[in-house]
């Protein structure tokens, strides 16, 4: 059983779990990109691919990364293993003009939008960028308002929490 003490101590511990993306190549381009999406964004390492190592010579192997606290590394392991959106990665937003800059710039260069908050770059990662108040305004304790605003939600692409605040009141 943990305490609250415990729960505290965890949360500003490092993860020992770091996700790792899948490339067929691209791996400084997906690099450049996400680090320019993310303030707080940094490439902590490259690895070139070893001497005698299947894939091309003078590669990068990896990139490891760190977006907004997250560590990724992004791996050019070759056609092998493309993106699904079976994985994606979530980016809560402070507002809708931050929901607004992040969605522009991951669609950039060939993107698509999907439904309910979700896109994929050009690159296949699968994102959900999510302003603050989502979870509430669609946990609101009023099943109605609930209902509403996830009706609301469902016929959006990117994500407006106003517009879905507005649906919410609707009765």
């Amino acid at each position: 059983m943990t305490g609250p003490a415990d729960e505290e101590e965890r949360a500003v511990a490092p993860s020992r779990i770091t996700p790792t993306l899948w490339f067929d190549g691209r791996v400084e381009e997906a690099a450049d990109l996400y680090v320019s999406v993310f303030e707080d964004a940094r490439v902590l390492r490259t690895t070139p691919y070893p001497e005698g190592a299947p894939g091309p010579a003078s590669g990068v192997l990896t990139v490891e990364l760190e977006l907004a606290g997250q560590r990724l590394v992004l791996l050019n392991g070759g056609p092998g293993s493309p993106p699904t959106e079976a994985f994606s990665l979530s980016v809560a937003c402070a507002d809708q003009a931050e929901v607004d800059r992040v969605w522009e710039a991951l669609l950039a260069g060939g993107g698509r939008e999907s439904q309910c908050g979700w896109l994929v770059d050009r690159f296949g990662v699968s994102w959900q960028v999510v302003p603050e108040g989502l979870a509430e305004l669609l946990g609101d304790p009023d099943p109605g308002r609930a209902r509403r605003a996830t009706e609301a939600m469902l016929g959006m692409r990117r994500l407006d929490l106003a517009a879905m605040r507005r649906a919410a009141e609707e009765a």
